[in-house]
């Protein structure tokens, strides 16, 4: 059995997606299982023991220089690798036409996706040939849809986050070295303004977890977010440290030593929740019940006004972020730092 996945970005969404792989190494434990991500996040998936082939593409780049013929090289060049893999069946987790694609270049007869009404870019589902209905609200659960095209019911996910970015880099061990016992790791940026709660309150409550339980804060950005990261530092008087750009194994061996993450809805709170580390997510535009830690509801803080998960993109913080005080954030964040550590996801 050959077995290819799509999703390709972005983090989070990658990450919803590991339950899926998970399942099919379960119950089929010598298929070939493939996966086709975008190079800026292959360093995620990089060196997984259950996938054995990773094929990298580069859409993002392709988009600026569509009609060069070097981006025309490299396209048809991926599409002879997908050809190559020979996949027995595709499973599209994207749901737009990027995705479905990428499944009809594979040559592949038996094209796994979401139904038409279900998915994100609902003419997208020409590229599909075995449409199925999502099962469940959450991304995860709709990821997991998926399996019943291969005539497997949708099962609880399993994220096996001892599996991911298990080899910490060196560059990693002198950060550790210094990684204070009693640590909070935030991470300020998102990729959507109304989703990032503002620096002044994340500093906040960096104060409050000093004060209260004496917890160090340390602060993780993500490419283009250094500036974001030294203003909180700057917001906490001192008590939180910024770490300026932090890449993906470090930050999970950062998350493995954490007692606690906190952050809004993004790709690196989502990783830190699969690697069974204990989050605080905090909600804004977004549904916990959709976009949440998967299967921990306590483990998100959000309000509920009229206009709340309106699931719409703007470049600042709106009323359903501004309405979370950081003395909220840190009693909940005390809550859960009085619960058993972690998740319990990361060995699922």
């Amino acid at each position: 059995m050959r077995l290819l996945l799509i999703r390709t970005s972005a983090l989070g969404d990658i990450v919803h997606c590991l339950p899926v792989l998970t399942a099919l190494r379960r119950h089929w434990p010598d298929a070939h299982v493939g996966w086709v991500v975008e190079r800026s996040m292959a360093s995620l998936l990089a060196g997984h023991p259950d996938i054995d082939e990773l094929i990298p593409v580069d859409f993002r780049p392709w988009r600026r220089r569509l009609f060069s013929p070097a981006t025309l090289k490299e396209i048809l060049e991926t599409r002879r690798v997908l050809r190559r893999f020979r996949a027995d069946a595709v499973l599209e987790l994207m749901g737009n036409h990027k995705g479905g694609l990428v499944a009809w270049a594979s040559g592949c007869k038996v094209r796994i996706g979401l139904d038409r009404r279900s998915r994100r870019e609902p003419s997208s589902a020409l590229w599909i040939n075995r449409p199925v209905p999502p099962q469940g609200v959450h991304a995860v659960d709709r990821a997991l849809s998926v399996l019943t095209g291969l005539g497997l019911s949708a099962e609880p996910a399993g994220f096996a986050g001892e599996r991911l970015l298990a080899d910490p880099p060196s560059s990693a061990a002198a950060l550790l070295a210094e990684a204070p016992e009693q640590l909070a790791l935030v991470v300020p940026g998102t990729a959507w303004g109304n989703k990032t709660y503002p620096a002044e309150r994340w500093g906040a409550v960096a104060r409050g977890l000093a004060e209260r339980v004496g917890l160090t804060t340390w602060v993780a950005t993500g490419p283009g977010e250094e500036v974001l990261g030294e203003a909180v530092a700057a917001a906490s008087g001192g008590v939180a440290r910024s770490l300026g750009l932090v890449d993906l194994p470090t930050f999970a061996a950062l998350c493995r030593h954490a007692r606690l993450v906190l952050g809004g809805d993004t790709g690196p709170t989502h990783l830190a929740h699969a690697l069974g580390a204990p989050v605080l997510e905090i909600m804004g535009p977004t549904d916990p019940q959709s976009h949440g830690p998967y299967a921990h509801p306590e483990n998100t803080i959000a309000v509920r006004l009229p206009c709340s998960f309106c699931h719409r993109r703007f470049d600042g913080a709106k009323a359903c972020l501004l309405a979370i005080p950081p003395e909220a954030v840190v009693e909940r964040s005390l809550r859960l730092l009085e619960t058993p550590s972690g998740t319990g996801l990361g060995s699922r």
